[in-house]
Protein backbone atom coordinates (compact mmCIF):
# COMPACT_ATOMS: atom_id res chain seq x y z
CA UNK A 1 0.00 0.00 0.00
CA UNK A 2 1.53 3.47 -0.97
CA UNK A 3 2.20 5.96 2.18
CA UNK A 4 -0.01 9.01 1.85
CA UNK A 5 1.26 11.82 2.83
CA UNK A 6 -1.22 15.50 4.02
CA UNK A 7 0.29 18.30 5.29
CA UNK A 8 3.98 16.70 6.54
CA UNK A 9 2.20 13.65 7.89
CA UNK A 10 1.70 10.65 7.57
CA UNK A 11 -2.25 10.15 6.05
CA UNK A 12 -4.10 7.55 8.42
CA UNK A 13 -5.50 4.39 6.68
CA UNK A 14 -7.71 3.47 9.34
CA UNK A 15 -5.95 -0.07 9.89
CA UNK A 16 -3.62 0.04 13.11
CA UNK A 17 0.19 -0.91 12.58
CA UNK A 18 0.32 -4.63 13.15
CA UNK A 19 2.64 -5.84 15.55
CA UNK A 20 5.63 -8.11 14.36
CA UNK A 21 7.11 -11.08 15.83
CA UNK A 22 10.69 -9.56 15.26
CA UNK A 23 9.44 -6.84 17.38
CA UNK A 24 7.78 -8.91 20.14
CA UNK A 25 11.09 -10.48 20.05
CA UNK A 26 13.60 -7.47 20.45
CA UNK A 27 11.57 -4.71 22.46
CA UNK A 28 13.12 -3.37 25.43
CA UNK A 29 12.22 -1.83 28.72
CA UNK A 30 13.57 0.83 30.83
CA UNK A 31 15.34 -0.59 33.75
CA UNK A 32 13.45 -0.07 36.76
CA UNK A 33 14.29 -0.67 40.67
CA UNK A 34 13.35 -3.71 41.99
CA UNK A 35 11.92 -4.45 37.98
CA UNK A 36 10.43 -7.67 36.89
CA UNK A 37 12.75 -10.75 36.32
CA UNK A 38 14.56 -10.09 32.84
CA UNK A 39 14.48 -13.99 31.91
CA UNK A 40 10.97 -14.26 32.10
CA UNK A 41 10.10 -11.19 30.05
CA UNK A 42 12.52 -12.89 27.59
CA UNK A 43 10.20 -15.79 28.01
CA UNK A 44 6.72 -14.07 27.87
CA UNK A 45 7.94 -11.80 24.51
CA UNK A 46 8.83 -15.33 22.57
CA UNK A 47 5.46 -16.81 23.16
CA UNK A 48 4.32 -13.76 22.07
CA UNK A 49 6.24 -13.72 18.52
CA UNK A 50 5.66 -17.29 18.51
CA UNK A 51 1.59 -16.65 18.71
CA UNK A 52 1.88 -13.56 16.33
CA UNK A 53 4.25 -15.47 13.50
CA UNK A 54 1.17 -17.98 14.06
CA UNK A 55 -1.40 -15.79 13.34
CA UNK A 56 0.41 -14.27 10.34
CA UNK A 57 0.34 -17.06 8.68
CA UNK A 58 -3.08 -18.47 9.27
CA UNK A 59 -4.32 -14.76 7.95
CA UNK A 60 -1.71 -14.88 4.76
CA UNK A 61 -3.30 -18.84 4.01
CA UNK A 62 -7.10 -17.21 4.58
CA UNK A 63 -6.17 -14.55 2.32
CA UNK A 64 -4.94 -16.79 -0.48
CA UNK A 65 -7.47 -19.24 0.02
CA UNK A 66 -10.18 -15.98 -0.19
CA UNK A 67 -8.38 -15.08 -3.48
CA UNK A 68 -8.58 -18.83 -5.02
CA UNK A 69 -12.82 -18.85 -4.16
CA UNK A 70 -12.76 -15.83 -6.00
CA UNK A 71 -11.16 -17.29 -8.57
CA UNK A 72 -13.50 -19.76 -8.78
CA UNK A 73 -16.40 -18.44 -8.56
CA UNK A 74 -15.98 -16.08 -11.20
CA UNK A 75 -14.42 -18.48 -13.40
CA UNK A 76 -17.99 -20.76 -12.62
CA UNK A 77 -19.80 -17.62 -13.35
CA UNK A 78 -18.68 -16.88 -16.21
CA UNK A 79 -19.21 -20.79 -17.65
CA UNK A 80 -22.57 -20.79 -16.43
CA UNK A 81 -23.05 -17.29 -18.54
CA UNK A 82 -22.33 -18.86 -21.47
CA UNK A 83 -24.61 -21.99 -20.72
CA UNK A 84 -27.35 -20.59 -19.71
CA UNK A 85 -29.76 -18.98 -22.73
CA UNK A 86 -30.23 -14.72 -22.77
CA UNK A 87 -32.93 -13.68 -20.48
CA UNK A 88 -35.91 -12.46 -22.15
CA UNK A 89 -35.77 -14.95 -24.78
CA UNK A 90 -39.11 -16.36 -23.79
CA UNK A 91 -43.03 -15.93 -25.03
CA UNK A 92 -43.34 -12.66 -23.31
Amino acid sequence: MAQVYRGGHLYGTGHPARLTPHEARTRTFAPRRRGVDPDEVRQFQALVADELADLHKQVRQLAEENERLKRALRDWQAMHARECPPRNSGHW
